[in-house]
């Protein structure tokens, strides 16, 4: 399963009056496997950056010259996008931004929608597990431990790094017990069985009680609905 966080900064708050995107920032993620590739471009608005916008960003209209425009780079943004489920805090806001992007070109390009049939919000995720709280980005990293410190300002790079950690634990951290790299395939392969003396003491088996069991029940519900029904032990307990 291929994941790509994403997200974007931008020269204002709405594309309807004339605002665009001046950076994008993408990470992979592979089944639940965040990997080292990053998709990361800064981009000439051809406008001016509203103040407000530059002091939540940092990017400058200086910084921005040289820089290529969106017609530049779409080929090679959506080629890295493509067919993967996007993952956005606050989708509308980025979908919004993207799509207006890819109607301004006018040669052919499909809504964002067209070439990634399924966006997860992370911000509807995180409004439906902890209604009435704030759920921002910060708010999500305090309240899952995911550090970041590093993050003054906001950056499409830096924010889509962020949100990977955050939403693999806020959909429970799970890894498909399927999924095995070359890797660790061969050190699997290398490794020497060690057999376990009949002489040991045998071990002491400890069972869950009632208000365990409940809470392992309601944890696999919880899992499965963040992770859109890909909780891989509930799976298991519904075969059994």
């Amino acid at each position: 399963m291929r994941q790509i966080t994403l997200d974007t900064e931008t020269t204002g708050l709405s594309p309807t009056n004339g605002h665009r995107i001046i950076e994008i920032g993408c990470i992979e993620i592979l089944n639940r496997q965040i990997t080292d590739k990053r998709y990361q471009e800064y981009l000439q608005p051809d406008r001016q950056i509203d103040a407000g916008a530059i002091t939540v960003h940092g990017i400058t209209n200086e910084s921005l010259q040289g820089k290529p425009r969106f017609a530049d780079i779409v080929e090679e943004f959506i080629a890295f996008i493509k067919g993967a489920e996007l993952i956005i805090h606050n989708a509308k806001f980025d979908v919004g931004f993207i799509n207006h992007e890819l109607k301004l070109l006018k040669k052919g390009w499909q809504p964002l929608e067209h070439y990634c049939p399924k966006i997860i919000d992370t911000l509807s995720i995180a409004r439906d597990h902890h209604p009435g709280q704030k759920n921002n980005l910060d708010a999500l990293c305090k309240r899952y431990n995911v550090d970041n410190s590093s993050r003054q300002l906001h950056g499409a790079l830096l924010d889509a790094e962020i949100l990977a950690e955050v939403y693999l634990t806020m959909t429970g951290g799970q890894v498909s017990l399927l999924a095995f790299d070359d890797k660790i395939k061969m050190k699997e392969q290398k490794t020497t069985i060690k057999r376990i003396s009949s002489e040991r003491a045998p071990l002491t088996v400890l069972a869950p009680t009632e208000e365990e069991l409940q809470c392992h029940v309601q944890r696999l519900a919880a899992i499965d609905k963040a992770s859109g029904g890909k909780c891989l032990w509930q799976a298991l307990n519904q075969c059994h």
